[in-house]
């Protein structure tokens, strides 16, 4: 096509030097026109749309450049066909939403141990972090190009955003702190949270409850030979050498033990213990032991009362909303950044072809003043101008091409995990969505825009949760000031049982030594004829005749007849002089809610100005859009009023190019006031919150009931309730929120 425009080029101006006479002018003029008209390097004279074409098969931004005033195959409003001016072409259908599949998982219950008695002990299953990208990314590309919508760009970026896949976890992490703080345990905290559990000094004796019951249970066998070193005592009888006590000892105890949230500590406990020994002192040989005991304590000043005791699982349940408002606030980011990344790189292919334009302009114009030079009809000095204008437009080329491949990366990084795939690094990004002025997003005032931002932002609704976990902490170190008054109670009952000898008539002996003295010798009496006699003293023994078997039957007998309670009862109080560390606990968390409620106030005014702004830069871009329009238009008009000049002989080539120029800039400027209207757009989106609403993101997962996707009501954006926006006084009408109870 170029050779045949350079032959078509030289065949004029040979035409100029060998035609002479008055109608010369006049046919070169119109031979020029005709030229110009037809030739692809205006191709903003072209009148009528491009027909449609199959974007599967051929780009329509691969064809000839728009004409003036539509861009791909989209008119402008005054070329709207009659039924969408009359307003009977049906509706659209409503996109599908997009979910982001938060509610995939919940980790804030463990597993149940019915049916599965061992499933509370297995750890569970984690899915692997999927690092590839989507397969939507393979079903978009065709020949080597990747065409897409602003719609798909949206999608794929939140389907392969590596910044959504980590932000995913963060809710979920927050799931187990819930799991944790049921248990009676601290909760470790989530991105954007400021308290990550209650630091209040409550019950210092019971830090920790257990708010899961704990069983314990003890078997144990023990068998022991022991040397003795006093026989006497230790029951085993005289004998020469040392003498050893064999001991065998079984135990079975079973205990109950769990916390309850009012400040109520429970614990149940049953003992059984079976001993035999060699010794001769135990009346029960074997012996069996047993007991039963039931106590309690209860809280009454620090530590009373189910919110105290609540606290940490009411931190980690904001936490958990915090976390969701985090991703929200990621997911809001995202979109708005492919957003942006698309439109730029849409601007940033059609400033391509404006400059190759440019370009091809500048460059008729160098080869027809030096056409002019060869004749003798224009000097050195234009033909340098003019060489020096290519020069500097193919330079704005080059800027505008390297632009290009830039845009197209980012909105590669934006859209995929990997964008060093093989069959992804070499692939072209060719949008279909051209620039056109969105239909009016702008709120009715912008005081409107300011109450809907405050209602919908997530970084605000953030520190709302922030600030109620600061009422619980001011709530909680309140608690913590006050004595530790602890009443106790334990009942217990024992049992005691055991085999035992059952002995006969007793009967008189006497033993086999005599009686001595101090000194050892033996203690006489003079008997008949002076002889001395020995004092022997008798012992009654009572012969074993049975046993008397009682054992572990007999002892619990014993325990629930309650023959042997214990009931014990206790008040205890821990006063600590001064207080000093829970003051400054409860000094500190107030502290922490004045300065959260002064933060609060401060991000209010830092969304103010947010909305401020873009609410401006959308007002503005409108109407620079409005003006761009009006300005190609007008260029459109000089550049035809320049034509009809020159076919008169009233103008010269160099005019009508530098019009026509002039108008292919305009172009360009209209696109770029086109593609800032659309980020505008998605920033004002941003500032208020509304970005996901408007994109159709829900950070839920969806159902399908009638073969329609449903939202999930209870994991709906935050902010909003049953799909309407909640109203700002039910928010920020208080500034300290009350706290849950």
């Amino acid at each position: 096509m170029s050779l045949m425009r350079m032959t078509a080029q030289r065949s004029a101006y040979r035409l100029i030097k060998n035609i002479s006479g008055r109608y010369a002018r006049p046919l070169v003029a119109a031979f020029l026109a005709l030229l110009i008209a037809t030739a692809n390097v205006a191709p903003a004279f072209a009148q009528n749309p491009p027909p449609q074409q199959d974007p599967t098969k051929q780009n329509p931004s691969d064809q000839n450049p728009p004409s003036p005033g539509t861009y791909g195959n989209i008119p402008p409003a005054s070329q709207a066909g009659p039924e969408v001016e009359a307003g009977t072409a049906p509706p659209p259908a409503p996109p599908i939403p997009v979910s982001l599949g938060l509610s995939k998982h919940s980790f804030t219950h463990g597993p149940q141990a019915f049916p599965t008695l061992i499933a509370p002990y297995k750890s569970i299953q984690i899915d692997e972090p999927v690092l590839v990208n989507s397969p939507r990314v393979d079903q978009l590309i065709h020949d080597g190009k990747l065409q897409i919508t602003l719609q798909d760009a949206v999608e794929l970026a939140l389907e392969n955003s590596l910044d959504i896949a980590v932000a995913r976890y963060n809710p979920w992490i927050a799931d187990t702190d819930i799991l944790r703080t049921k248990s009676g345990g601290l909760g470790r905290g989530t991105p954007g949270a400021d308290f990550p559990t209650s630091q209040a000094n409550i019950d210092p004796f019971n830090q920790f409850p257990s708010y899961d019951p704990i069983l314990s249970a003890t078997t144990s066998l023990d068998s022991r030979t022991t040397p003795v070193n006093n026989p006497f005592l230790s029951g085993t009888g005289l004998g020469a050498n040392v003498q050893g006590l064999h001991s065998h000892a079984s135990i079975f105890d079973i205990a109950y033990q769990q916390s309850f949230t009012p400040g109520t500590t429970v614990n149940l406990a049953w003992n059984n213990t079976r001993s035999s020994s060699t010794s001769a002192a135990n009346f029960f040989n074997p012996t069996v032991q047993g007991s039963l005991s039931v106590g309690f304590s209860q809280q009454l000043l620090n530590g009373f009362g189910a919110f105290v005791g609540r606290r940490n699982i009411l931190i980690a349940k904001n936490n958990r909303k915090i976390a969701d408002l985090v991703f929200v606030n990621q997911a809001i980011t995202t979109v708005t950044s492919a957003i942006n990344a698309y439109w730029e790189l849409v601007y940033a292919r059609e400033n391509v072809k404006v400059q190759q334009q440019a370009v091809a302009v500048s460059e008729k114009l160098y080869n027809d003043n030096k056409k002019q030079l060869e004749i003798g009809t224009m000097a050195p000095l234009d033909v340098t101008r003019a060489a020096s204008e290519v020069a500097s437009d193919r330079q704005n080329l080059i800027v505008a091409q390297t632009t290009q491949l830039q845009d197209e990366q980012v909105l590669k990084n934006a859209m995929t995990k990997n964008p060093l795939a093989p069959n992804l690094i070499n692939v072209e990004i060719i949008p279909t969505d051209l620039p056109t002025p969105p239909a009016a997003t702008e709120s009715a005032s912008f005081e409107d825009a300011i109450q809907e931002a405050f209602v919908k932002r997530p970084d605000l609704q953030e520190q709302v949760y922030n600030l109620k976990n600061s009422g619980v902490e001011v709530r909680a170190t309140k608690n913590a000031l006050l004595p530790t008054l602890t009443l106790s109670g334990q009942y217990n009952s024992s049992g005691l049982a055991g085999n035992s000898p059952i002995t006969g008539t007793p009967v008189i002996v006497a033993t086999p030594a005599p009686i001595v003295d101090s000194k050892g010798n033996p203690v006489t009496i003079t008997g008949a004829g002076g002889v001395q006699t020995p004092i022997f003293q008798s012992t009654t023994t009572s012969p074993i005749v049975g046993t008397s078997q009682q054992g572990f039957g007999t002892a619990q007998n014993q325990i629930f007849t309650n023959q042997f309670p214990d009931y014990f009862a206790s008040l205890n109080l821990f006063l600590p002089l001064r207080n000093r560390s829970a003051q400054a606990d409860n000094a500190r968390a107030m502290l922490t809610q004045r300065q959260l409620e002064t933060q609060l106030q401060q991000l209010k005014n830092a969304a103010l100005l947010d909305v401020r702004n873009t609410y401006i830069a959308l007002e503005q871009d409108r109407a620079r859009v409005d003006a761009a329009i009006k300005a190609r238009e007008l260029q459109r008009q000089t550049f035809e009023a320049e034509q009809k000049k020159y076919t008169l002989g009233a103008s010269t080539v160099y005019n009508v190019i530098l019009t026509q120029r002039d108008y292919v800039t305009a172009e360009g400027v209209e696109l770029r006031a086109l593609a800032d209207l659309n980020e505008a757009k998605a920033n004002f989106e941003r500032a208020v919150g509304r970005t996901l609403e408007v994109n159709r993101v829900t950070i839920a997962s969806t159902g399908t009931k009638s073969g329609l996707s449903e939202f999930e009501p209870e994991t709906l954006i935050p902010g909003t309730l049953h799909g309407q926006v909640v109203g700002t006084d039910k928010i920020f009408s208080n500034p300290t929120p009350p706290t849950e109870k």
